[in-house]
């Protein structure tokens, strides 16, 4: 009697929850979809609702290495109770304290102020105060997307007039932004963690950058020379699906 065919494995060998930064959407991620489904590979993608799409925030799944990959702002923005539980952590342009320290930071803490007033409602003009949020999220459209063209950005929140719950969940998180000192609470400093930096970011101050990588000093770090905080033109998949391969190999 023939040996019996052990049979094929459906659990994933690795999921992974990716979040956005400000102003993003999940739909940024669709372009990591076609490799993660190619290796077998479970994915989802968390959507902070700044924009047409609904909220959605997902979970850890019961099967297979809990890997975590932030945009930004992306890993202030999760629950505190899903990051503890992560294996891997892949940091995009990412950072602890978002305003450094002295003189590094002045200009950046007073251009926060100036977007959070552009945030701000128009007193008894919702029309007006619409539009000015789309000219302020547009602007800082051209910076994240910077030195590419800006109409590689997916489609987002800046594509119409924001209503006012858009510009108060914007102006929420910016503030979040802003007093950002350190990694949210509950971050797994003890699991492997990859930092992909923009070389050309406008948005994620070098001194910002070089504190993080102080910060977490075990971390790989990947410095890719013209991105810019968009990560466009020059992405960085092919480097995260490397160190995560890696990583997973016995």
């Amino acid at each position: 009697m023939a040996a019996p065919t052990p049979e094929t494995s459906t659990e994933p060998a690795l999921q992974v929850i990716a979040m956005h930064g400000w102003a993003g959407t999940a739909a940024s991620w669709d372009p990591w979809l076609p490799a993660a489904r190619a290796r077998g590979w479970h994915w989802s993608s968390g959507e902070r609702g700044y924009g047409a799409a609904p909220p959605f925030m997902p979970s850890w799944q019961p099967q297979g290495l809990r890997v975590l990959i932030a945009h930004s702002l992306g890993v202030h923005l999760l629950p505190p109770e899903l990051l503890p539980a992560a294996e891997r952590v892949v940091l995009l342009a990412g950072f602890g304290c978002f305003v450094p320290p002295g003189r590094p930071g002045r200009s950046l803490r007073t251009a926060l102020v100036a977007m959070d007033a552009a945030l701000a409602d128009i007193p008894d003009d919702p029309t007006a105060s619409a539009l000015r949020a789309q000219a302020l999220l547009r602007d800082f459209l051209v910076q994240a997307a910077s030195p590419d063209p800006v109409s590689l950005m997916p489609s987002g929140p800046a594509d119409q007039p924001l209503p006012a719950p858009a510009r108060q969940l914007l102006r929420r998180d910016l503030a979040l932004l802003a007093a950002s000192t350190d990694l949210p609470a509950g971050f797994p400093e003890a699991v492997p963690v990859l930092l992909v930096e923009a070389g050309d970011d406008r948005i994620v101050a070098p001194a910002a950058r070089d504190l993080l990588a102080e910060r977490l000093p075990g971390a790989e770090r990947i410095i890719l020379a013209g991105a810019g905080h968009a990560f466009l033109s020059t992405s960085p998949q092919a480097a995260v699906l490397e160190w995560l391969e890696r990583t997973l190999a016995p």
